[in-house]
């Protein structure tokens, strides 16, 4: 690669579907070009500046658009059909595989395949490796303790669901006294909020249906453990900071600025917003504890994995393809690569060179599974399709508002699952 620095040209842009990104001049001595179609609304900051950082060391221009929440797909959708495409995009397993699988380029030659820690961070077509995960991921309840400690009562009296609705409708029965809009944080269910609902407390049901029976994936999902998933989700609809009726325009700010201003104890989100959590809390007045879900509650740890799982685009030209592989293997074993996933978007890299993180989500979930407690693994990669998702999500949505029942959401868990995985075969 040609080592003379040029002026960073990184793109700075959150897209929806709908939006043209406006792709930079290329150097003319430039060996190839990258263009990085980043799912992770969060990280879009932190990943411009890694890449106009490369782009100034290496004179190799990366081009970062960001789609806009909820909308990935459909993004990748049009970019793909464009002239410049995506060199590098993500699939969130599986199921999203079977879309893209025509376009993955095969990665078991490449040195980012060989930097992996293990062959289980990855999807294949036959022997073919076409994706490899970038980051492993946990999420559950993040606890404001000095509130929670303000009503009374510490993490360690919440070990069940039981306890986790005694202690939060003690809060909202006390909000006033105690200064706080509600015990949990809105769920809100507009584009950019809802899959905290539809996609990662649904995992939750999904996880438990088949530990039960002892399977990985399903045609027909029976909802044995919907009734517990009702039990979370009225508990943060009724000990909430509002009304559900209002919750179908709550976004994800609203919930995250919520607890970041300390309307509300407790928030269902990931590792993924320590970062900006960590700019208003000291990592003493924050934990995460597990969604306890009333099924094994004295052996739940945080729900740990990961959805996100790189592709290089095989349509894109042979200096293209080299300069993203290039690119992928820098991010993952240059300090400043490993240092801003770590440090910068707060994540757990499933490579070597991996920097230890500093977030303190990341080494709670490692305390949890050090003391035997068994992480909820990540089977939403195998919901059947995006139009289920939308489908329970509007569900939940009516139900919330009390304009829909649960049986119609239990048949847009059930039914809608059928139908969707038929249609995907």
């Amino acid at each position: 690669m040609k080592m003379r620095k040029i002026a960073a040209m990184g793109l700075s842009a959150v897209m929806a579907a709908s939006m043209v990104p406006a792709l930079p001049v290329m150097a003319d001595d430039a060996a190839g070009k990258v263009y990085y179609l980043n799912f992770k609304p969060e990280q879009d900051e932190a990943w411009q500046n890694l890449a106009a950082k490369y782009t100034e060391e290496t004179g190799v221009p990366v081009t970062v658009v960001t789609a806009a929440s909820g909308q990935y797909e459909t993004t990748l959708q049009s970019e793909m059909a464009k002239s410049d495409a995506p060199t590098l995009f993500q699939v969130n397993g599986p199921v999203g595989l079977k879309n893209w699988k025509d376009y993955c380029y095969d990665l078991s030659g490449s040195d980012i395949y060989s930097q992996l820690t293990s062959d289980a961070y990855t999807v294949k077509d036959g022997d073919a490796v076409d994706g490899i995960a970038y980051v492993i991921e946990s999420y559950g309840l993040i606890v404001n303790k000095t509130l929670l400690e303000k009503a009374g009562y510490t993490v360690d009296d919440i070990k069940s669901f039981d306890d986790l609705k005694k202690v939060a409708d003690d809060i909202q029965a006390r909000k006033d006294e105690l200064g706080v809009k509600g015990a949990f944080t809105s769920a809100g269910m507009d584009g950019s909020s809802d899959w905290r609902f539809k996609t990662h407390l649904a995992n939750l049901p999904i996880y438990y249906e088949y530990q039960a029976d002892g399977i990985d994936d399903t045609d027909a999902i029976k909802g044995t453990y919907l009734d517990n998933y009702k039990n979370v989700f009225d508990l943060y609809i009724t000990d909430s900071t509002c009304d559900g009726a209002e919750l179908s325009a709550k976004t994800a700010d609203d919930s995250r600025n919520e607890f970041i201003n300390g309307d509300a104890v407790f928030y269902q989100n990931g590792s993924w917003v320590y970062g900006e959590l960590s700019k208003t809390y000291s990592d003493d007045e924050l934990a995460m504890i597990p969604i306890y879900f009333g099924v094994d509650d004295e052996n739940e740890g945080l729900a740990t994995g990961t959805e996100n799982f790189w592709c290089v685009n095989k349509e894109a030209s042979e200096e293209d393809i080299q300069a993203t592989l290039d690119f992928m293997n820098w991010c993952v074993t240059s300090e400043d690569g490993t240092k801003a996933m770590s440090e910068d978007m707060g994540f757990t890299i499933p490579f070597k060179t991996a920097q230890e993180s500093t977030n303190v989500f990341v080494k709670q979930d490692a305390e949890y599974t050090a003391a035997g407690l068994t992480p909820v693994s990540w089977n939403f990669t195998t919901m059947p399709s995006e139009e289920w998702k939308n489908g329970l999500g509007t569900a939940l949505t009516l139900y919330a508002a009390g304009s829909g029942s649960w049986d119609d959401v239990v048949s847009a868990f059930v039914d809608n699952w059928a139908t969707e995985k038929a249609l995907s075969e």
